[in-house]
């Protein structure tokens, strides 16, 4: 582990990791000029019981987001994994 998450609890790396999704998200989701509400339509279409607030929760970290959620994000988003997590 290097020095840097070291020196920070595990609650606060987790929050800053889903705040950075949360923006790649959101900059994907923007450049494809969707909005959260028909992000959140297609989701829904996927199975993913999830809500336009629900969406904007996760991009700003404010919710967890769990990993069937991340696999249909790159499907409906058309983007890869690392494009996601980076």
């Amino acid at each position: 582990m290097s020095s840097y998450c070291s020196n920070i609890s595990a609650n606060s790396m987790n929050t800053q990791i889903e705040k950075r999704i949360g923006q790649n998200i959101k900059v994907l989701r923007e450049k494809q000029n969707m909005t959260q509400d028909l992000l959140a339509a297609k989701l829904q279409l996927e199975g993913c019981d999830i809500t336009r607030s629900i969406v904007a929760k996760i991009e700003v970290g404010q919710r967890h987001i769990y990993i069937d959620e991340i696999i249909l994000l790159k499907k409906i988003l058309n983007t890869s994994y690392e494009d996601l997590l980076k």
